[in-house]
């Protein structure tokens, strides 16, 4: 058990920054780093030291995510109209929210990991090493997926003009 207490104290910060990368919810980012650990506990002896221990913390809070994402896709259309509604936003704010919106879109279109590499990176301001140990990965294969996924945007923007 003081193992587990170790662990959480070294590894909670990440796992949080991790996961409010995802979900960009304090409150959200909190319960999910709770459950994660929690999971984590439930299941250590499953954990074999094949990946680093960071790593096996936050497949399983990336998974967590996940389920949470199956859940609020379950949530009736009055919330996420909600979540839609522009009217009250000025026309220079609703632009750039357009615009947002427009570079998720594309983002959302690139193949694993570009995707996951490009939201860490522009979400959570992780670093490259970061991401590289998140996915398994040396900083420099971060670093050129990150680029790899850049101009593949850049490239899709030309030729919409």
């Amino acid at each position: 058990m003081e193992e587990m207490v170790e662990i959480y104290k070294k590894y909670m910060p990440q796992v949080y920054k991790f996961l409010f990368s995802l979900c960009h919810d304090v409150h959200l980012s909190e319960e999910l780093t709770q459950e994660t650990f929690f999971q984590a506990m439930k299941s250590i002896d499953n954990f074999h030291g094949d990946c680093r221990l960071y790593v096996w913390l936050c497949s399983i809070a990336k998974h967590l995510w996940y389920k949470e994402l199956k859940k609020k896709k379950r949530e009736t259309a009055a919330e996420n109209a909600e979540q839609a509604d522009y009217r009250n936003l000025t026309e220079n704010s609703a632009i750039q929210k357009v615009e947002v919106i427009e570079l998720y879109k594309k983002l959302h279109l690139l193949e694993e990991p570009v995707r996951e590499v490009m939201y860490l990176r522009l979400n959570a301001d992780f670093t490259f090493k970061e991401i590289g140990e998140i996915m398994g990965k040396d900083e420099n294969w971060a670093r050129v997926t990150f680029y790899r996924g850049k101009q593949k945007i850049r490239k899709e923007n030309r030729h919409e003009m």
